[in-house]
């Protein structure tokens, strides 16, 4: 079976200001539906490439289509098509939450039945009701990034470009934020959306795209990150009775390093993978008398799989 067409595709994108080349050879395809996470360093050229994709760079070379339709040709057609999310935008005094998303109903050719109607339809969805005669420019961060998804939803669009929406939520307003995408999701909306918190993207996300210094280093799951950027292999070990018989063991263990000791636990690095490891090593621990409680291998953090990666690219070849 044919796969359709992908609602976001770039291609080989170049960006350059004066002497610095911010997008260097950039090339995705996200489909219908699809949340995809885009991370990176400061610098990296995250903000450029989305900017590029909503119209409001041009790039140097390249091409990008959303759609079906070209970002240079028909910038007006993209623009009904998707929804911009910035990663700041501005709050007008002596406006109040409802009256400002019914200008943007307005500025996007709604009449009046029909404004009303979808006013009330997405600030239903991202729950402003409680707070409509609210001055927009006296609301919390949570409160101004839920104004701000809602007036990107105004005109019902296709596809989602997310400039670092949970920056600075709290942990409660991250959840809720995390409960909407997933949400537009099943509704059939593509989001792409960036973010310096890889975890919270690794739970929101199908895939994510690393880039570093304007490149794709990485496209995929989270978890194929985790297994390409290989790493040592740390286990979490409980005894009966507490860890203290496990530093006097991992001393005299030829391979084995105890990374820290905790009130009721330890962390062990075992080194690199290699096969039978992690087995062979809780059957010593057995055969050696430790009264072992819990055994298990801790999943290695994003950060860190995404730090090993870049230095594994930066490595001299041989």
């Amino acid at each position: 079976m044919t796969q359709a067409a992908p609602i976001i595709a770039v291609r080989d994108l170049y960006r350059s200001f004066a002497e610095v080349e911010a997008v260097r050879g950039i090339s995705f395809d996200i489909h219908r539906g699809e949340v995809v996470g885009f991370i990176g360093a400061n610098g990296a050229g995250k903000t450029t490439t989305m900017r590029i994709m909503a119209t409001l760079e041009p790039p140097t070379s390249g091409a990008v289509e959303i759609c079906g339709y070209d970002i240079m040709n028909f910038p007006g057609a993209v623009r009904g098509k998707i929804g911009w999310m910035p990663d700041t935008f501005g709050a007008y005094p002596n406006m109040t939450v409802a009256e400002y998303l019914d200008f943007y109903g307005r500025a996007f050719g709604y009449e009046s039945a029909r404004r009303g109607e979808r006013l009330r339809e997405v600030m239903e969805f991202t729950d402003l009701n409680v707070i409509s005669e609210r001055p927009m420019n006296k609301l919390s961060k949570g409160m101004g990034q839920r104004l701000c998804l809602g007036r990107t939803l105004m005109h019902d669009p296709e596809a989602l470009i997310m400039d670092e929406p949970a920056a600075g939520l709290d942990p409660k307003a991250r959840i809720e934020f995390k409960r909407l995408v997933r949400l537009l999701a099943e509704q059939g909306k593509t989001i792409f959306i960036s973010s310096h918190i890889l975890s919270e993207l690794g739970e929101m996300c199908d895939s994510l795209i690393f880039i570093d210094a304007g490149r794709v280093v990485h496209q995929g799951t989270a978890a194929e990150l985790q297994g390409d950027a290989k790493g040592p292999v740390v286990v979490e070990i409980r005894l009966d009775g507490g860890p203290a018989k496990l530093r006097e063991w991992a001393e005299r263990t030829p391979g084995v390093r105890l990374v820290e000791m905790l009130e009721n636990k330890a962390l062990v690095d075992l080194g690199e993978e290699t096969p039978g490891l992690v087995s062979g090593v809780l059957q010593k621990m057995i055969a050696d008398g430790l009264p072992v409680s819990d055994f298990h291998r801790r999943t290695r953090k994003l950060e860190d799989a995404f730090v090993d990666l870049l230095k594994k690219l930066e490595a001299p070849q041989p």
